[in-house]
């Protein structure tokens, strides 16, 4: 069933939804790949919902790929992430609880390009130089946090 939330919107409207969302962040050389979203302006890593029946691995995955370019070899589980910090109300109006399994992922193949249609633009960015909390999206933060925490122990 493709496009699984977009039929669920068509019949509940904006009204809460949960669902489970997978979310990565390439990285490579001391630095990670984020995207500034389109639909809000803020900077986040790259993912998106589960559809029906598909493994999260794999949305990440196809995520990645349709939202970069980039081809995900292994990923790395940064953690699963709920609570009060992943409830959201996306520009539209749509409210959503998201379960996030968040990923790291060094190993991908290809160069980065932004899609036009969900992304503004795509940066490197220095684990001590990302932008400002405020300038992130609020459902990318857990999983973010996660994996520059995790980044910066290996250094």
């Amino acid at each position: 069933m493709k496009d699984y939330i977009r039929q669920m919107r068509a019949k509940i409207g904006h009204d809460p939804l949960i669902f489970v969302g997978a979310s990565v962040c390439p990285y490579r050389d001391g630095k990670i790949l984020l995207q500034r979203r389109r639909d809000s302006g803020l900077w986040a890593d790259h993912g998106g919902c589960v559809e029906f029946g598909e493994r999260v691995e794999d949305a990440a995955r196809r995520e990645l790929r349709e939202e970069t370019g980039l081809r995900a070899g292994a990923l790395e589980l940064a953690g699963v992430f709920s609570g009060e910090e992943t409830l959201h109300v996306y520009p539209n109006g749509d409210q959503a609880y998201i379960v996030i399994v968040g990923y790291l992922c060094g190993d991908f193949a290809g160069e980065p390009h932004a899609d036009p249609k969900e992304v503004l633009e795509l940066a490197w960015f220095s684990l001590d130089a990302l932008p400002p909390e405020e300038e992130i999206s609020p459902p990318s933060r857990p999983a973010l946090a996660a994996c520059v925490a995790r980044l910066r122990e290996r250094v």
